[in-house]
């Protein structure tokens, strides 16, 4: 009988189950999507137990799919929404709130008072992350300060705190195991990225009992056994566990140092791996955990951007100058060569590396003969300037050259936009053909430790399509100094 691992990625829409073959090869897929609850102010929840119920919804779904025995299922790997918070009881396993998405800013006015404080480069220094409401912490603060009880239960140790991750190992197991990897816990704000611990100043700074806080494991470690709900048969090994960048860094191969990935969604993760010591960056980028996959820790170098892949959605539904993304590629190389219109899409402020959430969008250089196609070439140009900063920092932060950057998200279809990156930062773009990389590198991760997988061939084995550099010099140059200028132009600090 054929071996299969099961592949769960636990995303911000929706969770998906990934059917993988004994050779790695991504057979199937079923989704589900889940409510996003959003008030008057903007504030993002998530239901946990909608998210539980739909995770074993869609194993069922996948095997029936594909007809296989449940008996064939060797393991299991889970990548998941990072920033994602929620709080639950010990006792009751049942959350006392909501889960906070990472997308809710709910926290702003508690890192407002720990600047006051004089805390924000300490929290930098200790965990490589910029004081912000995006990140795990603010969020827990702030359930812990508003629901009725929580408090008095977080002193007491009475709960659990924690990521997406940690509540899907916790409800799956019925041994309740409570953990998380060190890609998850790099991303609360509250794990010290040096010392690989949960650190008692900062979870002093915003209120949180460290005894709340789950176990931090290896992303390839045994996190428990599952029968998922008494679906299977016999229970099954968790094996792998990434918070969905990650996942998808690990999935692109990106195992070494100087190896770099962008993933285009609708806004955008790029990660280089710097390998096994920290270096912290002071131009707009952080640093995080990799992954800690075969005894060994891994760091990288992040930056996040606002508007890629909503920068088309923002043509087709607010300009109304396409109806499906996919025209945009052939708008774009209609465009006149000449034209020098330039996008700067800061819709709700810049993020990597300019960090302005005053900056307005800019449009600029627009000529007479400025059209319909020029604008959709100037919208996608925009997605591989953004990149192109960040890639840029990355390489005098880390002092490592970057041989080349792999690609993956619904924008990398788009062949303009792949050869126009290429250009733009003078090194082939590689495009994977299998899709799903964030739930890819955490099954991988689980099958690689328990043996089903060989790491270097599964990697050598992945198919690319590969876009190399055509732009002279002169013609980059002129061209990366026309987009700092339109930058200039937006910004506000």
């Amino acid at each position: 009988m054929e071996n299969y691992i099961l592949g769960i990625d636990q995303s911000t829409q929706g969770t998906k189950a990934l059917l993988f073959d004994d050779k790695g090869n991504l057979i199937s897929r079923t989704d589900l999507p889940h409510r996003q609850i959003i008030d008057e102010r903007g504030w993002v929840e998530h239901d946990p137990e909608e998210i539980l119920k739909n995770t074993i919804h869609v194993v069922k779904d996948l095997v029936k799919k594909n007809g296989i025995s449940k008996e064939q299922i060797r393991g299991i790997g889970i990548s998941n929404q990072r920033e994602t918070a929620m709080v639950w009881d010990r006792e009751s396993g049942r959350p006392i709130y909501n889960a906070v998405v990472w997308q809710c800013a709910r926290g702003e006015q508690i890192c407002r008072r720990l600047e006051e404080k004089g805390y924000a480069e300490k929290i930098r220094q200790k965990t490589g992350l910029r004081l912000s409401p995006y990140f795990s912490a603010a969020k827990i603060a702030w359930i812990l300060q508003n629901v009725e009880g929580a408090g008095e239960k977080n002193e007491a140790g009475k709960l659990c705190i924690g990521t997406m991750d940690s509540w899907l190992v916790y409800k799956l197991t019925k041994e309740h195991a409570f953990k998380t990897d060190y890609s998850n816990a790099s991303r609360t704000q509250l794990f010290n990225i040096t010392d690989l611990c949960w650190d008692n100043e900062l979870c002093q700074w915003f209120g949180v009992n460290r005894q709340c806080l789950p176990k931090v494991c290896g992303s390839d470690e045994l996190f428990g056994m599952t029968d998922l709900d008494g679906y299977l048969d016999h229970p099954i090994p968790i094996h792998g566990m990434l918070g969905d960048s990650h996942g998808a860094l690990f999935g692109q191969g990106c195992t070494e140092p100087g190896m770099i990935k962008a993933t285009y969604g609708t806004g955008s993760s790029i990660m280089m791996n710097i390998g096994e010591k920290p270096v912290l960056s002071d131009e707009g980028i952080v640093t995080s955990l990799a992954y800690k996959i075969g005894g060994k820790v891994n760091y990288v170098l992040e930056g996040n951007i606002n508007y890629t892949g909503a920068v088309i959605s923002w043509l087709k539904n607010d300009l109304k100058l396409i109806d499906s993304a996919g025209e945009t590629e052939e708008l774009a190389k209609a465009a006149n060569l000449e034209d020098e219109t330039y996008l700067v899409p800061a819709f709700s402020g810049l993020g990597a590396p300019y960090w302005d959430s005053d900056a307005r969008a800019v449009i600029s250089g627009m000529s007479r003969t400025t059209g319909k196609n020029e604008m959709v070439k100037a919208a996608l140009e925009s997605i591989a300037y953004q990149i192109s900063d960040i890639v840029e920092i990355m390489k005098r932060t880390a002092g490592l050259e970057i041989a080349e950057i792999r690609v993956d998200g619904g924008p990398t279809r788009n062949h303009f936009l792949m050869q126009f990156q290429s250009d733009i930062l003078n090194i082939p773009v590689r495009v994977p053909d299998a899709e799903e990389l964030s739930g890819i590198g955490a099954a991988y991760a689980a099958g690689i430790a328990m043996g089903i997988y060989d790491q270097k061939s599964l990697f050598e084995n992945v198919n690319r399509t590969e876009y190399k550099a055509r732009m002279n010099e002169t013609e980059r140059e002129r061209k990366i100094n026309g987009w700092r200028q339109a930058v200039e132009k937006a910004l506000t600090k």
